[in-house]
C-alpha cells in the first residue's frame, strides 16, 4: 500500500476526542519560539538597480546602522554581484543579514545581457541548497541559507515609464525571487507626477506579465494592512542616515534649500510602509515563499531534467526508489551500449591497425628483397672486377719478371764481346 493511501485512510479515520485534563502540548508554540530565538534567523536581500539610486543608503536606513561598503563607479565593464553578510542583534533576537548589490547594473552601452549575472547568482544559491539537501549526511540546521528572500528593485524616478532594461530584468526574475518594486529618490519628482508614475508602472507591469510580490491576505491578522499596502505598490522611498532636529526631536531627513524631507514621515514618502511590510510584518512570509514557491520550482525543474518524475506514463504514483531504479537501469543500459560500441570501435581499429602493419610489413619485405638482390648484383660486379684486376696484376707481374730476366742477360752478353775484341787487337799488334 502506498504511503499516500495510508495517510488518506488515517485522515479519514481521525476523530476529535475531549481531554480529561491538561496534557501540555499547548506549549508547542512557546517551544518553537524559544528554539527559533536560540538558533537565530537569516534574511537575504537582493538590491537591483542602476548605480547612484541610493541602494546602500536605503539599506543603512532600513536597518538603522552603517554597513561597510565601497562606493560603486560607473566604469564597470560588466555587472558584478557583491555579497556581504552581517550579524545583527535586536533585543534577544539574532539576525544574519545578507545584502547582495548589483554593481555596474545599467552602466554598459549594451545592456542586453545585464540580467544574466543576476539570474545565474540566484540559481547558484538554489543549486547550493539543493546539493546540500541531496546529501546523505545533511546539516541543514547549521547550513547558512544564502537563497534570496526579497528583491528590492530600484526604479529610477524618471516620471515617465519603465525602461526596457527594467521590464526585461523583472520578467526574468519574477519566477525566481520575490520582487518588491520601489521608486528610488522619490523626492526628485512632485506628488502629482509620483502618483501618475506609480499608475504607469503598475500598468506596464501588468501588461508585460511581470509578477511582483503581493503581500499575503489569507491571514486575518494581517489581511487588512497587507491589502491596503498592496495598493500602494510600488513604494516611493527616500533614504538618509543624517539626523536633523525638527521641533524637539532628531529625525532622519534630507535638507534642501526649499525645505526638509523627513524619511519616516508617511506624508513625505513610503519608507515606513516599506519597512513595515518588509521587516515587521512579512519577513517570514518572504522566507516561506522563497522556499515553497521559488525554490520548489527550481528543484522540480532540476529533478525533472535529471529524469525524476512523480508519476509513470500511466499517471500512477512513482516512488523515488522506482525512479532511481529506472534511471539506474537506463544508465546501465546506456553504459553497456556505449561499452559495446567502444569495444566494436576498438576491434575495428585493431583490425585496421593490423591491416596497416601487414601492409607495412609486406612493403618492408619487398624493399628488403630489392635491396638484397641489388646487394648481390653489386657483389657479383665487384667480384668480377676483382678477378679482372687480379688477372691484370698477374699478367703485369709476369711481364715484369720477363723484363728483369732480359735485363740481367743483356750485360753478360755485352762483356764477353768486349773481351773478344781486346784479344783480337793484341794479336794484331
Amino acid at each position: 500500500m502506498a504511503a499516500t493511501d495510508i495517510a488518506r485512510q488515517v485522515g479519514e479515520g481521525c476523530r476529535t476526542v475531549p481531554l480529561a485534563g491538561h496534557v501540555g502540548f499547548d506549549s508547542l508554540p512557546d517551544q518553537l519560539v524559544n528554539k527559533s530565538v536560540s538558533q537565530g534567523f537569516c534574511f537575504n536581500i537582493l538590491c537591483v538597480g542602476e548605480t547612484g539610486l541610493g541602494k546602500s543608503t536605503l539599506m543603512d536606513t532600513l536597518f538603522n546602522t552603517k554597513f561597510e561598503g565601497e562606493p560603486a563607479t560607473h566604469t564597470q565593464p560588466g555587472v558584478q554581484l557583491r555579497s556581504n553578510t552581517y550579524d545583527l542583534q535586536e533585543s534577544n533576537v539574532g539576525l544574519k543579514l545578507t545584502i547582495v548589490s548589483t554593481v555596474g547594473f545599467g552602466d554598459q552601452i549594451n545592456k542586453e545581457d545585464s540580467y544574466k549575472p543576476i539570474v545565474e547568482f540566484i540559481d547558484a544559491q538554489f543549486e547550493a541548497y539543493l546539493q546540500e539537501e541531496l546529501k546523505i549526511r545533511r546539516v541543514l540546521h547549521t547550513y547558512h541559507d544564502s537563497r534570496i528572500h526579497a528583491c528590492l528593485y530600484f526604479i529610477a524616478p524618471t516620471g515617465h515609464s519603465l525602461k526596457s532594461l527594467d521590464l526585461v530584468t523583472m520578467k526574468k526574475l519574477d519566477s525566481k525571487v520575490n520582487i518588491i518594486p520601489i521608486i528610488a529618490k522619490s523626492d526628485t519628482i512632485s506628488k502629482s507626477e509620483l502618483t501618475k508614475f506609480k499608475i504607469k508602472i503598475t500598468s506596464e507591469l501588468v501588461s508585460n506579465g511581470v509578477q511582483i510580490y503581493q503581500f499575503p491576505t489569507d491571514d486575518e491578522s494581517v489581511a487588512e494592512i497587507n491589502g491596503t499596502m498592496n495598493a500602494h505598490l510600488p513604494f516611493a522611498v527616500i533614504g538618509s542616515t543624517e539626523e536633523v532636529k525638527i521641533g524637539n526631536k532628531m529625525m532622519k531627513a534630507r535638507q534642501y534649500p526649499w525645505g526638509t524631507v523627513q524619511v519616516e514621515n508617511e506624508a513625505h514618502c513610503d519608507f515606513v510602509k516599506l519597512r513595515e511590510m518588509l521587516i515587521r510584518v512579512n519577513m517570514e512570509d518572504l522566507r516561506e515563499q522563497t522556499h515553497t514557491r521559488h525554490y520548489e520550482l527550481y528543484r522540480r525543474c532540476k529533478l525533472e531534467e535529471m529524469g525524476f518524475k512523480d508519476t509513470d506514463p500511466d499517471n500512477k504514483p512513482f516512488s523515488l526508489q522506482e525512479t532511481y531504479e529506472a534511471k539506474r537501469n537506463e544508465f546501465l543500459g546506456e553504459l553497456q551500449k556505449k561499452e559495446e560500441e567502444m569495444r566494436q570501435m576498438f576491434v575495428q581499429r585493431v583490425k585496421e591497425k593490423e591491416a596497416e602493419l601487414k601492409e607495412a610489413e609486406k612493403e618492408l619485405h619487398e624493399k628488403f628483397d630489392r635491396l638484397k638482390k641489388l646487394h648481390q648484383d653489386e657483389k657479383k660486379k665487384l667480384e668480377d672486377k676483382k678477378k679482372s684486376l687480379d688477372d691484370e696484376v698477374n699478367a703485369f707481374k709476369q711481364r715484369k719478371t720477363a723484363a728483369e730476366l732480359l735485363q740481367s742477360q743483356g750485360p753478360q752478353a755485352g762483356g764477353s764481346q768486349t773481351l773478344k775484341r781486346d784479344k783480337e787487337k793484341k794479336n794484331f799488334f
